[in-house]
């Protein structure tokens, strides 16, 4: 006998009693607003930050880099679109993991997941006051992280609707100076204002130059440059689009990053000139050195501080927001402590925005001039996630379901499993170490669990509803 069929009628409500939940968060997130949510997580002008290591490691062609990244993480989010219209809950990969395999693995996902989501605000909040020392020679780093932590508290606890203004506001800002960028580039590219520039596609593709071992490091790079999408897949209790919103949001907002920052970094690419390696003492604002010398010194600093506060505030909000997410979801499933569920009267998580604050407060004053190692375990996290996640999809589908989808529930979540995992292969060994160390506190805690009694079960699915496979 077939199983039934989720009708597309079905309410934001009724999906959720379906996976034996309550509505608890606020559903006023438009497919919109998860669309600048993504946008703001992953950064627009991301690669202003990191385009001098890139453009050593890719020997110039760092636009090359950012369009491998899309290839390869676009089938992470397909992986992600097809668990969210599945699995429509705040716990993402915990989620999609605990219930599309098995709830014990489900707990090792969200465990994993932790590592990046709680780092994450911590890493933006180290960078983010590093760079505000350029601005401000002899301020404590620590202050300005502590600074910019009370700022992004606040306006997560002020309520969903302040987060999505606050969205608004930072993407127009950042769309603003992407645009002052391409206007004042392509003016000094056209005036011969850069000796030896010119427009050409070789930042994109030169054969000469395009060797496997390079594709190889663009690969690594580039995948890690696009974190941040899955952010939206913990605003789904939140969203008033329906079962698919959240992987539509997810799929678009990577294209349109994606094509920003091939873009930008083509043309910052062609002002650099023939390419020559950046001295090390120049790859961190080798961007900004750009700026400077096709416009005046106030234009460069006008550029600096967009680039901190996209990253020590809008960036830092969205993390803070989706880790806030992740951890209510796990408490509400009994998979950490039970006032990390609460919900305050603007229906938010509010112990746990105000818990992800003060860890963060604390992180920063150990981690400070540590960015390399925050993010070394950051993207372990990230990446064992993700390779949880493209399993989860060939098992929830293809083994549970029994989908004939075999494209989009077979095919793209082996490709993506193969890409993320030749990544993790090849990441830092003390990217490694963390991640095993915090997997072996994991199974403490799991083990824990398991001898006092406590179920790792998640809420119960009612079986008689079951979604489609088409």
């Amino acid at each position: 006998m077939s199983e039934p069929v989720i009708s597309t009628a079905l309410s934001s409500q009724q999906q959720l009693e379906r996976l034996g939940y309550k509505q608890e968060l606020s559903r006023s997130v438009t497919t919109f607003d998860l669309l600048v949510y993504g946008l703001i997580f992953m950064v627009p002008i991301a690669p202003w930050a990191i385009f001098g290591t890139v453009y050593n490691e890719a020997q110039g062609m760092v636009p090359l880099v950012y369009l491998v990244g899309l290839v390869a993480m676009i089938f992470t989010a397909l992986s992600y679109a097809q668990m969210a219209k599945a699995i429509p809950l705040a716990g993402s990969v915990f989620s999609y993991v605990g219930k599309g395999i098995h709830p014990n693995l489900g707990f090792f996902a969200g465990w994993l997941m932790l590592l990046d989501y709680l780092l994450v605000p911590t890493l933006l909040y180290v960078f983010a006051a590093e760079s505000m020392i350029g601005i401000f020679p002899g301020s404590e780093r620590w202050m300005w992280a502590l600074l910019f932590v009370a700022v992004n508290v606040v306006i997560n606890m002020s309520g969903v609707s302040s987060l999505k203004w606050m969205n608004r506001v930072f993407l127009v800002m950042e769309l603003a100076f992407i645009v002052a960028f391409f206007v004042i580039g392509i003016r000094a590219l056209s005036d011969g204002a850069t000796p030896g520039s010119s427009f050409s596609i070789t930042p994109l593709w030169d054969p000469a130059t395009v060797s496997a071992p390079l594709l190889a490091t663009a690969l690594s790079i580039a995948v890690l440059s696009f974190l941040g999408f899955d952010g939206i897949s913990t605003m789904a209790e939140e969203s008033t689009g329906g079962r698919g919103s959240a992987g539509r949001a997810m799929v678009l907002a990577l294209v349109i990053v994606a094509t920003l920052f091939i873009t930008q970094t083509w043309l910052a690419s062609l002002l650099a000139g023939p390419y020559q390696p950046i001295p090390e003492d120049r790859v961190g604002n080798a961007f900004f050195d750009i700026i400077g010398t096709i416009a005046s010194t106030p234009v460069m600093n006008a550029f600096f501080v967009c680039n901190v506060l996209a990253v020590g505030i809008a960036n830092a909000m969205a993390a803070q927001a989706a880790t806030s997410r992740l951890l209510y979801s796990m408490s509400r499933d009994g998979q950490l402590p039970k006032f990390l569920r609460h919900i305050n009267s603007r229906k938010v998580p509010s112990y746990a925005i105000l818990f992800v604050g003060g860890l963060s407060a604390v992180l920063v004053l150990f981690f400070v001039g540590q960015i390399s190692l925050i993010s070394s375990m950051v993207n372990f996290g990230a990446l064992t996630g993700f390779l949880l996640l493209h399993l989860s999809v060939v098992v929830f589908w293809i083994g549970r379901r029994k989908s004939r989808n075999y494209l989009a529930h077979l095919a793209f979540p082996v490709i993506g499993f193969a890409i993320i995992g030749y990544v993790l292969l090849n990441a830092e060994t003390q990217a490694k170490v963390a991640g095993l160390v915090w997997v072996g506190v994991g199974a403490l805690v799991f083990a824990y669990y398991r001898r006092t009694g406590r179920s790792t079960e998640l809420a119960e699915e009612r079986e008689d509803i079951t979604v489609s496979s088409q």
